[in-house]
């Protein structure tokens, strides 16, 4: 059963975000039904992020802002705060970008998800939207197949809650593998690849409790539209996202399993092994579609 009011921590990286930032906070400090505290790292920001920030913290005891760091990735900035951020006396750590909008239930209809399934760890749809009113729902929450994880991440980061044991095991790992982890670049995809391959349980839902904006600094967004997927397809060609895959399973120790070992070595017989794999490798048709179509093409690198 859902206790009375659980402690959430949400932890929020920030970078030149003051056009949303306020907007952001003000949905995470009236989430309802859960006792909120917010630790924000902001990334070298040069516009008022850092301001809005100090006012943040003096009308509110919510807020934490960590020191400033020049981390240069999102990436960078969530570990950063999965290394440094105090959540030992919380119930659940979540993630934060600085420029959507959560509905009041966010984190309390994410905890009960959590209880109702006894899993450990949440993330979900979520609904994009535009400056021009216009707004579509993402759907992530085809059902989990034996290897995604090691190919796609469980959903946008921000969608994410997780149960203290796993938070303080993924702080654990990062601490001690700083240098390791400093080349991965998505930092979603590493903590759903390091939670489901360490048996952890994971439920992505198909709600959506969130406004997930999109405009032109978005660091990956909602994958919406043929720019989006022209960019995606070409860090596929590019071999960016199997050198990803690669390095996250060369840090998380599973290198040696069958679709590691056969991306890694890649002839025309692991190819096909991938192919006739694909539906345990990704969770959405069209994205096995598109890997089939990847691993038909040659590689530029």
């Amino acid at each position: 059963m859902l206790k009375s009011n659980p402690k959430v921590t949400v932890l929020l990286a920030t970078f030149n975000g003051e056009a949303y930032l306020n907007e952001q906070l003000y949905s995470i400090q009236n989430q309802s039904n859960v006792e909120v505290s917010i630790v924000a790292s902001d990334d070298g920001s040069i516009d008022h992020t850092l301001q809005l920030l100090s006012d943040a913290c003096t009308e509110s005891s919510q807020l934490i802002v960590l020191p400033r760091k020049k981390m240069a990735t999102a990436a960078a900035n969530f570990f950063r705060l999965l290394r440094d951020a105090d959540f030992s006396h919380s119930d659940y750590v979540a993630l934060s970008d600085q420029d959507d909008i959560w509905q009041t239930d966010k984190l309390s209809h994410a905890v009960k998800k959590i209880l109702e399934n006894n899993v450990d760890a949440y993330s979900s749809n979520v609904t994009a939207f535009w400056q021009n009113g216009k707004q579509k729902l993402i759907n992530k929450a085809q059902s989990q197949q034996q290897w995604d994880y090691m190919f796609e991440s469980a959903g946008p980061g921000c969608t994410f809650v997780l149960t203290k044991k796993l938070a303080l095991e993924i702080q654990s790992f990062l601490i001690a593998n700083q240098v390791q982890c400093k080349q991965v670049a998505l930092h979603d995809w590493f903590i759903y690849a390091f939670s489901r391959s360490r048996g952890y349980k994971w439920i992505i839902n198909c709600e959506s409790h969130m406004l997930y904006r999109q405009h032109t600094d978005n660091v990956v967004g909602a994958n919406v539209g043929f720019k989006a997927k022209l960019v995606r397809w070409s860090k596929l060609r590019d071999g960016w996202l199997v050198e990803q895959a690669l390095l996250i399973a060369n840090i998380l120790g599973y290198s040696n399993t069958l679709p590691m070992q056969k991306l890694a070595r890649y002839n025309f017989a692991d190819k096909l092994w991938l192919i006739f794999s694909v539906a345990k490798l990704r969770r959405r048709l069209r994205d096995r579609v598109a890997l089939v179509l990847f691993l038909l093409t040659p590689l530029k690198r």
